[in-house]
């Protein structure tokens, strides 16, 4: 008979069902959630045990607690960039087993070989210009809202243990992980960096936004290159819906 997985703490239990109940419309943005003690009160777990469950729903960008005002739910404009970008879904699926922030989905996954025409990324890469990449991308949408656009650059040598970096469907775990078991081979993050640009036809109809050719939309670019012990492997951009970097409004 196999083993029974182990039961998360308590204090993750307590964030799975605020989340779920978040998820299911139960709470919707703007509203307020039960007080730390209330809960206590209601026998969920001592005050440190919630505290810890509601600062891990804070850290996942659903809730928000504000002195004098109590902890409400936020909305997709309300959630702070650095929530959306890919190194906060990684740390979230690591933590939790969700790849996806309840509300949250993603369409239009696209994975394909293709020329990489990009002077910038071929240098980070360690290629020839024009050489190929494998690109995957996806857009994130919550709350019926696109709200970023993920690009994966990586080098075609991952290939050679990941095949299925060119099926749209989704792996059975993270791929840097499935990586590591397959070559031993860590997967490690360099800094993650930010710069604005302005968007490109393509971006804006994928964030649903329609404006007149001549009228110039900034979007923030947050751009991480990821390397194993033979050099760099992939270099992973999360592009932010025009106005999500003015205060998370757009």
């Amino acid at each position: 008979m196999p083993a029974q997985a182990p039961r998360p703490p308590k204090w993750r239990q307590i964030a799975d069902e605020i989340a779920r109940q978040i998820e299911a419309g139960d709470y919707g943005p703007g509203d307020r959630l039960p007080s730390v003690q209330s809960l206590v009160s209601e026998g969920k777990g001592a005050t440190a045990t919630v505290h810890r469950a509601y600062q891990a729903l804070e850290a996942e960008g659903l809730i928000r607690t504000t002195q004098g005002s109590g902890t409400t739910v936020l909305g997709t404009s309300d959630v702070p960039p650095s929530i959306l970008t890919g190194a906060a879904r990684l740390e979230r699926l690591r933590r939790t087993g969700r790849p996806l922030a309840p509300r949250e989905s993603y369409v239009n996954a696209r994975s394909v070989l293709r020329s990489c025409a990009d002077p910038e990324i071929a240098t980070l890469l360690g290629i020839g210009l024009y050489d190929e990449i494998v690109l995957r991308s996806r857009t994130f949408v919550q709350d019926d809202k696109p709200t970023v656009l993920a690009l994966n650059m990586i080098h075609t040598r991952a290939l050679g243990a990941l095949p299925e970096l060119l099926s749209e469907e989704p792996m059975p775990k993270f791929r840097h992980d499935l990586y590591t078991e397959r070559t031993g081979k860590t997967v490690s993050a360099g800094p993650e960096r930010s710069t604005a640009r302005l968007a490109s036809t393509n971006e804006l109809t994928e964030f649903g936004i329609e404006v007149a050719p001549d009228v110039r939309v900034p979007v923030l670019v947050l751009r991480t290159l990821y390397s194993d012990d033979d050099g760099p492997l992939e270099v992973w951009e999360d592009i932010l819906r025009p106005g999500m970097w003015h205060g998370g409004r757009s």
